[in-house]
């Protein structure tokens, strides 16, 4: 072993092959020397960068199928094991640790169509001074797999403690390069989000095709969503926010309590309209998957605007959720909005914001009621991005304000949030002494962080401590089966 001048021990491959491996002529014994050769050559020369031997050295070829479709080979870099889950695109060139550590992506596999993915391998899981992971949306991997034209074999960056192929292995999520990732865009856009499998070193067979696993049919907002109440607490201010826990992003959490708001989050179904009046704002986060899944959400949210007054707001699943407590529909897109350059315009200002967007389902704005309207909609195919109640402090935007990543246009909406849950607070004292404020019994009982959320987990199905029984569900016609979009 020896070292570089940044202080990293270099292994070198002279060791390479094995010496038990059996060379069969000249001939190989010449290519396994001249490839041992490359390798160190490589690997001297990555004084500044991170060369990925791991992926060069155990690389198989891997397959990516499509139910009724197109087959595509390349190699793997990540876990080696088959899955499969709904195919989605995102035409975001930066953020991707952010983007598969999104609880929104959960039962999906990803498709970049940044050609190049990797440059700047993982990041570590530092936490923040709020104890909020710095650099991941949430604890863990949430795509099912990924799939990327060109993985970079070195990985260059100061954050960066693993590379892209390690991270997969490690979280045991395939990943495949070497595909053309323009024809499976070209082909999802024409035919819609589709069931893919991706399978290592295997052969392709058609009676697999009635295996494939359908993740919209799974209520997948239950799979990521806390299940026992989790506390943030913020120094800056003596505001408390209960936020409902569909999947929410370490980033939403970080944008609340840095703007003075103590966040105590709720299990997706917990009854919120019970214990609303405890607190001085509530919170809807985004989460994956089909939105009429979460009956229970949309009865405690339908319960709490109907017997009170509090602040609320959305953001992406806690937007449809909103909708439909308030009576409208949802409508499954073709394919979806998943980029960080989508054209959103606000139509109380008629200014225009370029958003974060990571969905599949949108609101039908033709069947609001009539105290909501339209706050915001997209550019690029005129779907709903955001509502507005037309007297209470409740609104919902479909896309990211608290983008990771970027843009940052719309992070005033938080601002907006925040000033409506101070006013209402200021209100509440005019004719209470009681103060929300989380009382440092709480704050010492609860979890600090979102419990019992890793992938590899059995689905909860009890009831965690401290959790109330949610009432039962009354099916109303506000709750339908999503519709399908035009083409």
């Amino acid at each position: 072993m020896s070292w570089d001048k940044r202080q990293r021990p270099v292994r070198r491959l002279d060791s390479w092959p094995p010496s038990n491996t059996t060379l069969p002529d000249k001939r190989q014994q010449t290519r396994v020397g001249l490839l041992r050769f490359l390798l160190n050559e490589l690997h001297s020369r990555s004084r500044c960068v991170n060369i990925d031997f791991r992926a060069i050295l155990t690389s198989h070829i891997t397959h990516c199928y499509f139910q009724n479709g197109p087959i595509f080979s390349g190699k793997s870099f990540g876990a080696k094991s088959n899955i499969s889950g709904e195919a989605v695109f995102t035409t975001s060139l930066v953020g991707y640790p952010e983007s598969m550590t999104d609880p929104s992506y959960r039962g999906q596999i990803l498709v970049f169509t940044q050609p190049l993915i990797g440059n700047y391998g993982v990041p570590s899981s530092a936490r923040d001074e709020h104890g909020l992971l710095r650099y991941f949306e949430s604890p863990h991997l949430q795509a099912a797999g990924i799939v990327v034209q060109d993985y970079a074999m070195q990985h260059s960056h100061w954050t960066a403690v693993e590379s892209l192929s390690q991270w997969c292995a490690r979280e045991g999520v395939p990943a495949i390069s070497g595909v053309d990732t323009r024809e499976i865009v070209t082909y999802l856009r024409e035919q819609g989000s589709s069931l893919a499998r991706i399978t290592i070193g295997e052969e392709y067979d058609a009676d697999e095709d009635e295996a494939f696993v359908d993740p919209e049919t799974i209520n997948l907002v239950r799979r990521v969503s806390t299940k026992a109440p989790f506390h943030i607490s913020s120094s800056l201010g003596d505001m408390h926010v209960a936020l409902i826990d569909c999947g929410v992003k370490e980033n939403i959490l970080r944008s609340l309590v840095s703007r003075g708001a103590s966040v105590t989050a709720f299990p997706y179904d917990y009854p919120i309209h019970k214990v609303a009046h405890h607190f001085d704002g509530v919170f809807i986060s985004n989460g994956p998957g089909d939105p009429t899944h979460c009956q229970a959400a949309v009865y405690n949210l339908r319960k709490l605007m109907e017997s009170s007054q509090i602040p609320i707001m959305g953001i992406c699943m806690g937007h449809q959720l909103l909708a439909l407590a308030s009576g409208a529909r949802t409508i499954k897109l073709k394919y979806g909005n998943r980029a960080h350059n989508i054209p959103a315009l606000d139509l109380t200002s008629g200014k225009c914001h370029i958003t974060s967007q990571n969905h599949g389902y949108a609101v039908d704005p033709t069947t609001l009621p009539e105290d909501w309207r339209e706050y915001f909609t997209n550019l690029n195919d005129q779907s709903n991005e955001g509502l507005i109640h037309n007297s209470r402090p409740i609104f919902s935007a479909q896309f990211h304000p608290e983008a990771k990543g970027g843009p940052l246009d719309s992070a005033y909406l938080f601002d907006k949030y925040i000033e409506s849950v101070q006013k209402y607070k200021h209100h509440q004292a005019m004719f209470s002494e009681r103060d929300n404020k989380p009382s440092p019994l709480l704050v010492d009982l609860l979890s600090k962080e979102r419990v019992g959320v890793h992938p590899s987990m059995v689905e909860f199905e009890g009831h965690a401590v401290g959790k109330i029984e949610p009432e039962p569900f009354v099916s109303t016609q506000a709750v339908q089966q999503p519709i399908a979009a035009a083409a």
